[in-house]
This record gives C-alpha cells, structure tokens and sequence, in this order.
C-alpha cells in the first residue's frame, strides 16, 4: 500500500520547495544558513497545507542534518525523551515538532534546556498565532518565519509535477489543465487539500483516460475555507468582517459574512455584528444599531441556510449607515480615568446620606433642578469624556444638546440651587 500522494510529493530539499520565495528564494535567510552551514531553532507559522513541516525537513536535509520527527497532538514525554538520545549520538540534530503550540507548558519547558545547549535545534510548525500560542522562553530562542498561503499559479505548478511525476500519479490519468486550475482555485492555498483532490480523482477516474473540470466538480465544488473555530484563519475573518464593516466596504463585508456562513459558525457572527453595531455605527444610527439586533433574533429563529438573509441584510444596513465611535470612545476614556482617579461620590449623590441638611439633599422633586447638579467633584467637574462625530442628525441633535448643558454649568451648592424658581 503506497503513502498518500500529498506524502510522497513532499520536497526533499529546499530546491524542490514551491512558492514561498521570501523563505527560500535566492539570498533568503534559509538559503544562507544552508550555504554558511550554520542551522538555527525555527518556527514556521501559517495555514494549513502551506508546507510548514516540509520546509523543515527540507532544510535539515539541505543541511544535511539527522532529524527526528515528532507531532505535539500524539508524542508522550517518553518520546520527547527518546528524541533527546538520539540527538546525543547524532549530533547535531534536528528535532521538528509539527502542531508545536499543542505542547503544554511542561512539554515546552521540558525542551528548553536541550535547545539553549545545543543538543538539537528546534524547528517547530504550527498554525496557531506564535506570539500567543508559545510561551515566551520558547520564542526568544527560535526565529519566528511566516509561511504564506500558495498562490493559485503555485497549487497548479504542484499538480502538474504530481499528476506526471513517476512518484506521483505517473500520467495516469491524464488530468486537462482546466481540471487542474479548477483543484488550485478550490484549494485556498493549501497544497495537501489540492492533491488530495487530485488523489481521489486520479482513483474514481483511473478508467476514464482523460479527466476535465466537469469530472472534478462531481467530486469537490467547496472551496477550502481554513475556518476552523480554533484556527488563525478563522478570528482573521472574523476581524475582517468588522474592519470591512468600519470602512464601510460593503462587498467586501459580505465576501467575509459569507466565509462564517459556510463554516455555519453563527455565534461568532452574532457576537461581531451586536459589537460592530454599538461600536462602529453607534449614535450614528440606532435604529440600524436596533435593526441588526433584530436580524440576529431572526437568523437564529431560521437558521442556517436561511439564516444568511436578514445577516446580509443587517450587513448592508451597517455598512453603508452613518457610523460614529463617539458613544465607544467615551466610555473607553471614561473607563481610563476610572482606573486611574478614584474618588469619594459626593455626598447629596449617595443612596443614603447621613447627618446631612434637608437643604442640601438631592432634589428628587425638583426635575427642573436634575440637569444643573454638579455630578462630578470640583477638580474633576470639567472633565470631558464625550467628544461627538456629528455624523448624523441625531447625533448632532444629541451634540447640540450637550453642549447647551455644558454652557449652562452645573453646581454643587444644591441649597442655592433649590432657592431658584
């Protein structure tokens, strides 16, 4: 039984490795490490299928290095202790850990001292963000490298060495050049994805001589969207949404709705939109900021597919609304200060003053009197939080009457206040 064609196409040396040129193109610092002999601890950080492993064990055969090979999802301590001996007799070696940010804290301690004294180099793979996923003490010994997701031209470029190569599919069948452009746009950059495609297509049609774009498509019309709620990929489209949202980009909003709608991955798309909505609309529109909430009551009472009619609709709405961070900011100011300057409330604002005169309580008869209080003590009283866009009418509106109030003042002295009529 033969490996899966994905495996097997894997490159040997950084030679056959395609795209990601930034990493191993002419002059890169892989290159250069390879030619000086003169290996690094690494991680590799990116999508699915883009070759992080592979690039790896490339550059250890490149440098013509002993590696060992472990997966943080399935190794046990025992194997990390294995993999430590055996980097004793052959050293140096190369110790690449796929999925690395799996390793627990222990297991990543666990490999420190081994790599700060030379017993191997860590290469590590991961999908996940570095700067979170790994403990510090792991990065500031490692050189962090972004592998990028593969360009269309790229994915064709692997299928077309797959789909004649003697280790690959030899020719048999032959796949047209739409099919295999069809598979690349699919793909979503990711390589695995595309020649597992390829794979199974070369099997349900190994007698049908020739495969064409038509015959693919009754075996994957989906396109490869990395959108797994613990993936990288996914908060990115998540944040997307907003900032497309924020520079109200409708197209493009509706581009990322759509991604989350596919994953079927409703909370996140609930819980964006209601934050979006106060945040980046805001005063601007209410009503809009009311209307989203609306639509997100109906998408959960129909569901998915359904469910994507009033979410577009709400993302319309958003979009091309009046936007205002005003209300967002103020209370964001508010929250600064607060961390910073506590402070006694006064006393005619406390629930229950004690030992205080009639004259200076607070007027809860006195509505006329409610807007001339003084609710902030002396040294802070002047404090502005609040600063309008006055990207509506009902914004300015909101402005004209705040201001009015600023320039009525207010007062602590509540017994002259009440003295007025």
């Amino acid at each position: 039984m033969r490996e899966p064609l994905a495996f097997r196409m894997r490159p040997k040396t950084l030679d056959e490795v395609i795209g990601q040129t930034h990493l191993v193109g002419e002059s890169s610092f892989l290159r250069e490490s390879v030619a000086e002999k003169t290996p690094f601890s690494l991680i590799f950080f990116g999508p699915p299928g883009t070759g992080k492993t592979t690039i790896g064990e490339a550059y250890a055969r490149s440098l013509g290095l002993h590696f060992v090979s472990l997966n943080a999802v399935t190794c046990s301590k025992k194997d990390m202790e294995a993999a430590v001996e055996e980097a004793k007799i052959w050293k140096p070696t190369i110790l690449i850990m796929d999925e690395v940010h799996r390793l627990d804290k222990t297991k990543q301690d666990f490999l420190l001292p081994f790599v700060e004294n030379g017993t191997f180099f860590l290469i590590g793979a991961t999908t996940a963000n570095p700067y979170i996923a790994l403990n510090r003490a792991i990065r500031s010994r490692t050189r962090l490298l972004e592998v990028k997701p593969l360009s269309e031209e790229e994915i064709f470029q692997g299928l077309s060495r797959a789909a004649v190569s003697p280790i690959g599919l030899n020719g048999a069948p032959d796949f047209e050049e739409d099919a295999l452009r069809y598979i690349a746009k699919l793909s979503g950059g990711d390589m695995r994805f595309a020649l597992n495609i390829l794979e199974v297509c070369s099997v349900q049609f190994r007698h049908a001589g020739t495969v064409d774009q038509a015959m693919v498509a009754t075996v994957e019309s989906v396109p490869n969207l990395a959108m797994d709620k613990d993936e990288e990929e996914h908060y990115d489209s998540v944040s997307a949404l907003q900032k497309s949202i924020r520079g109200c980009d409708v197209d493009a909003a509706l581009y990322y709705l759509a991604r989350l709608c596919i994953a079927g991955d409703l909370d996140s798309i609930k819980r964006r939109l209601l934050v979006t909505a106060y945040e980046d609309i805001g005063l601007g529109n209410p009503n809009a900021v009311m209307r989203c909430q609306l639509a997100i009551q109906a998408a959960e009472q129909v569901g998915f597919p359904e469910a994507i009619i009033p979410l577009g609709d709400a993302v319309v709405d958003l979009c091309l609304s009046p936007h205002s961070k005003a209300g967002c900011k103020a209370i964001q100011s508010a929250m600064d200060f607060a961390a910073k300057q506590p402070f006694m409330v006064q006393d005619y604002l406390k629930l229950t003053p004690v030992n205080m005169k009639e004259k200076d309580k607070y007027p809860y008869d006195r509505p006329d009197l409610w807007e001339k209080i003084q609710y902030l003590p002396d040294e802070w009283k002047d404090t502005q939080f609040f600063k309008s866009w006055n990207s509506s009418s009902y914004e300015k509106a909101l402005t004209e009457n705040y201001e009015r109030m600023k320039k009525a003042g207010r007062s602590s002295n509540l017994a002259a206040l009440k003295k007025q009529k």
